[in-house]
């Protein structure tokens, strides 16, 4: 008898507290979309259509593949080596009339002519193959001649980059992501777990092929600036993966020796913790790397911070999207794939369609008495004088 009424109350507790969880979830997705950001409740479901980002993530990825087989990225000087001329930016010295006084002296296309800065400090810059002296004077004498007496030889300016010094670029900026992703590697396999390890080591080739990718599909020129942003975006890409893996960790401490939730929907709930603040640290970080464009594009014509800045502008949002949305999901995945994790989830399912069995049957129970009771009171009193219905005693 105590067995049965213990086991009824540890069922009346788990449906309360299946109810009391629903309930919580209902409400958390009628609120604001802000106050639902805020307050990390688990109202966003990430996780659970982890099919979804998989499904999105893979198609980025092809489309960023695609772009740097078949289209290449568009190397600046300092990788493919040439000549790169530049002087000040007059009223005539427009880029078409600079592409076409190239043309015509040297009989051939520049690669590139881009004005850089604003206002004084505005500079036109003219990149193009390895030229000889006598091609570099040429060229200088006509812009000259072109544009005076606004622009004088003595204005234009012109530098020259081997290919064997492009090449040794290319070399140690690869030496130097190599070391990079070498020294990550030991630092999450030291810090986190095998599964944890392999989703962040995903989720930083993840974000290496998208940002090249990008890089390729809009044509930004690749300068050293660029290989420096690309290795101070994959920290901060490491740093917010590593943040949301640690409330992970918080969140399923434990969570095998109970049955309430699931290893995924306890780490649904860390990416829901962890989302604002993923959100407010893009932002905070976006604003200034803006800020740092527009001063070296528009105002100090420093080619140099623009490269920088837009590799961390591109960067940075990647980063935060792969965090939130491929991290987590991909280490769910991994997780799901070990015995424990399956049994228990297993556990967690059953004991909900458990509880929700005796729950359907007090429901129909509590039913048929409030019908039994409606009967009773509906039922038609017999009237005055009418005789019984049953059979009367008989004599003896």
């Amino acid at each position: 008898m105590s067995k049965d009424t213990d086991t009824r109350r540890d069922t009346d507790i788990v449906i309360e507290d299946d109810a009391t969880e629903a309930r919580n979830r209902t409400v958390a997705q009628k609120h604001s979309l802000l106050s639902r950001l805020y307050t990390g409740t688990g109202a966003f479901e990430i996780v659970g259509k982890r099919r979804m980002w998989f499904s999105i993530t893979a198609g980025i990825v092809a489309i960023c593949l695609l772009s740097i087989v078949f289209r290449g990225f568009t190397l600046g000087i300092d990788f493919e080596g040439g000549t790169q001329i530049s002087f000040k930016d007059t009223a005539q010295t427009s880029t078409s009339a600079v592409e076409s006084v190239f043309s015509e002296t040297l009989g051939r296309d520049a690669e590139s002519v881009q004005t850089a800065g604003s206002g004084s400090s505005a500079t036109v810059q003219v990149r193009t193959s390895t030229l000889s002296q006598a091609e570099t004077e040429k060229i200088t004498a006509a812009l000259a001649q072109r544009f005076g007496p606004a622009l004088t030889a003595d204005d234009i300016n012109s530098s020259d980059v081997s290919s064997t010094w492009g090449g040794e670029v290319t070399q140690k900026a690869l030496i130097a992501l190599a070391v990079f992703l070498a020294i990550v590697l030991v630092y999450i396999a030291v810090r986190f777990d095998k599964e944890m390890s392999a989703a962040a080591m995903a989720t930083m080739i993840f974000d290496i092929v998208v940002t090249a990718g990008v890089y390729s599909i809009v044509g930004f020129e690749v300068t050293p600036a660029t290989v420096i942003g690309l290795l101070t975006i994959l920290g901060f890409s490491l740093y917010d993966t590593v943040v949301v893996f640690d409330k992970v960790e918080e969140n399923v401490r434990g969570v095998l020796h109970t049955t309430r939730r699931t290893y995924a929907e306890q780490a649904n709930l860390a990416v829901n913790q962890t989302l604002m603040r993923s959100i407010n640290t893009t932002v905070i970080s976006v604003l200034p790397i803006i800020a740092l464009m527009v001063i070296a594009v528009w105002l100090l014509g420093v080619g140099t911070l623009k490269d920088l800045g837009l590799i961390q502008l591109v960067g940075v949002v990647v980063g935060t999207f792969s965090s939130v949305a491929f991290a987590t999901p991909l280490l769910v995945t991994l997780k799901e794939r070990r015995k424990d994790i399956r049994e228990h989830t297993q556990r967690v399912l059953s004991r909900r369609a458990g509880a929700d069995a005796p729950a359907d049957a007090a429901t129909a129970s509590a039913g048929a008495r409030t019908s039994l009771s409606k009967a009773t009171a509906t039922a038609t009193p017999p009237a005055a004088g009418d005789r019984p219905s049953g059979k009367r005693n008989r004599r003896r």
